[in-house]
């Protein structure tokens, strides 16, 4: 004779049975529409080492790896804004950080993939940087002329931002300077030896490696802001490109107290219609909340905000990512 359960018993074990399935649909709620937490290894492209992309992202795989447990975040080092896209486009990297400029090059061009291009956030804008040794005579990028100067990689957004500025002071990349074509890893040790007379680099403020140089090395920031009428008049791409200062405090070491004239231009995370909704919704999360953490080591982190994370212009926003900001504003 089978023996039933109590009746205060069963009334527990029902108590738990339905907890545990509230539980799960709750759980299976906060995915977008319902979908699977997301698994699996996944490779976000950065930049080069010492560099601004580079920090972040090693920072950004630390809180994937708590709020997205299933993710392995790997970091896939790059030239630049530009190579970071044809890594996206060739299916080497998932998702990628690039100036918004870079971006609309890279459709201007339409190069491989550059319809399949969406944006998770807006994240914090470069700024783009002349560094001299402090004895130079340099005042302006028109000073420039006959000097060797650090460009940036082939394939980085440095670079096209150097040939645009060049261009506005009148200069010709090819033959009115000595084009040294490196990255922020090399730069600024080659001007701390005499290798090269200058160097221009596009980055978040502060960047460290301009900062470790300035302890070692008597460097100075020169003023672009009297490029940007000229700037603006290459073209439709160059509305991306903005007036901004650089703060007294961004660089102590350097700057004597002085704001310095510049222009700056937004960095966005890029990813590709081909990712999953689930996976971009939670790397977006991921990257909003991380803001502060992050920001107490890159400064430049302290400015994305939910408020403008939106504002991906020239790309739209990738669906997954469309659903978390709709999901955060509720």
């Amino acid at each position: 004779m089978a023996i039933l359960p109590r009746p205060g018993r069963r009334r527990a074990l029902t108590a738990a049975a339905a907890a545990l399935a509230l539980l799960g649909l709750v759980l299976w709620c906060l995915q977008p529409g319902g979908a699977a937490a997301p698994r699996g290894r996944v490779t976000l492209a950065t930049g080069v080492p010492t560099g601004v992309y580079a920090r972040y992202g090693e920072l950004l795989k630390d809180d994937v790896a708590r709020d997205l447990p299933g993710v392995d975040l790997r970091l896939l080092r790059s030239e630049g804004s530009i190579d970071n896209l044809r890594q996206l486009a060739t299916g080497r990297a998932a998702f990628t950080i690039a100036t918004a400029d870079a971006v609309a090059d890279y459709q201007a061009r339409n190069e491989s993939g550059a319809d399949r291009l969406r944006a998770c956030a807006r994240l914090y804008d470069d700024y783009m940087q002349l560094v001299v040794p402090r004895g130079s005579a340099v005042g302006s990028a028109r000073a420039l002329k006959g000097l060797r100067v650090g460009v940036g990689s082939d394939g980085s957004g440095v670079q096209l931002i150097t040939r645009r500025l060049l261009e506005a002071a009148g200069l010709d990349f090819a033959t009115d300077i000595t084009p040294v074509r490196v990255g922020i890893d090399r730069m600024p040790s080659m001007l701390e030896h005499g290798q090269i007379d200058a160097f221009f680099w596009s980055g978040g403020l502060p960047t460290l490696a301009v900062q470790q140089l300035a302890q070692r090395f008597p460097v100075r920031l020169v003023q672009l802001g009297d490029l940007i009428p000229a700037l603006h008049r290459q073209g439709e791409s160059t509305r991306y490109y903005r007036a901004a200062v650089m703060p007294a405090d961004a660089y102590p070491r350097v700057q004597n107290g002085e704001a310095v004239k510049t222009i700056a231009v937004a960095n966005l995370l890029v990813t590709t219609d081909r990712e999953d909704a689930a996976l971009t919704f939670g790397i977006t999360k991921a990257v909003i909340n991380s803001r502060d953490a992050i920001g107490h080591v890159v400064h430049a982190a302290q400015n994305v905000d939910l408020r403008t994370a939106v504002f991906t212009d020239p790309l739209p926003l990738h669906a997954g990512a469309r659903e978390y900001y709709v999901s955060a504003k509720q």
